[in-house]
């Protein structure tokens, strides 16, 4: 499949990326490359303002807080990639049981991206209930000339089989930039018992449809109502007790949402989905529109099955 794509050589003298991951740090399967994978569970809730102040201000004491946070947090950007008729987004809606999805993501300050700023380029795959990640850090220029020029890149040997797949993966389905999205982040890491555990808190979720550089100057749309926060619970194998009962103390109810997908209806790229949330961008006339039947879409596959919707732990 690979045998007709330009390759690169490696080089020798390529100068190494900054070692820092503020995404996941102290939370990956080390390697000595830049290939990072991760396998865990994921629950997700949709709380207002206060509450997620007051789930911070009770687990600060319990957790650590992610050592680029801050007071402030820090920016999370992604752009995604689909085929023409979002068989991605459609994957998450119908629920299969294997999805994936392709994406270049950065952390920090979109505004301060230069060709050699280092990004991480992502495959998320949900395998029954489990989410893995595997991905690669590559400079923003190279992340580009992989995913929109479908060109091998300088790699080390170890990356070769991850970056092949991106490859394959973005030429066979024929991919493009379809959505992006970025939220300002408070993360949180277990220690102790709780080592693998990661609570995020995502706050003025953005995203648009078009000028996908991440430098780009462009207009971003609310794609979560301003008040709202996700709260995300990672654990690579179970929820502590004390973080449940936490969660179970304001009947906080497990839901099923995807920031990408929020982008697509946001935008109207496809029809609103049951599982949309909804507030600032609703039609006050006709609100949001019902979901199409599964199999009604172009990119269904029969052979490929689908499965009912999962109520826990959801995909990010």
């Amino acid at each position: 499949m690979l045998r007709g794509f330009r390759r690169r050589a490696v080089s020798a003298d390529r100068p190494a990326l900054p070692r820092q991951d503020p995404g996941e740090a102290g939370h990956a399967l080390r390697s000595p490359s830049r290939l990072h994978a991760f396998n865990r569970y994921e629950i997700k809730y949709l709380v207002d303002a206060r509450t997620a102040g007051e789930l911070r201000e009770e687990i600060e004491g319990l957790l650590d807080r992610d050592r680029y946070s801050g007071d402030a947090g820090y920016g999370v950007w992604s752009v995604y990639y689909d085929t023409r008729r979002l068989r991605f987004y459609w994957e998450k809606i119908e629920g299969l049981k294997f999805r994936r999805k392709l994406r270049v993501r950065h952390y920090g300050d979109r505004f301060a991206v230069t060709p050699d700023t280092p990004v991480h380029v992502e495959i998320k795959q949900r395998v029954n209930r489990v989410t893995q990640k595997r991905r690669v850090r590559l400079p923003y220029r190279d992340a580009l000339l992989l995913c929109d020029g479908r060109e091998l890149v300088e790699h080390e040997p170890s990356e070769r089989g991850f970056l092949e797949e991106v490859l394959d993966l973005v030429c066979r389905l024929d991919l493009r930039a379809t959505a992006m999205t970025g939220y300002q982040r408070h993360a949180y890491v277990g220690r102790g018992a709780d080592v693998g555990l990661r609570v995020t808190f995502d706050q003025r979720v953005r995203g648009r449809d078009r000028d996908f550089h991440l430098a780009a100057d462009a207009e971003n749309r609310l794609i979560v109502p301003a008040g709202k926060t996700i709260v995300e619970v990672k654990a690579n194998e179970r929820v502590p007790y004390w973080l449940t009962d936490l969660t179970a103390k304001r009947n906080l109810q497990v839901i099923r949402v995807s920031k990408y997908c929020q982008s697509v209806e946001a935008y109207g790229l496809a029809p609103r989905s049951i599982f949309h949330i909804p507030g600032h961008d609703l039609d006050p006339l006709y609100g949001p529109r019902p979901a199409p039947r599964p199999d009604s879409h172009p990119d269904f596959d029969l052979n490929h099955g689908r499965a009912s919707a999962l109520t826990a732990p959801p995909e990010a």
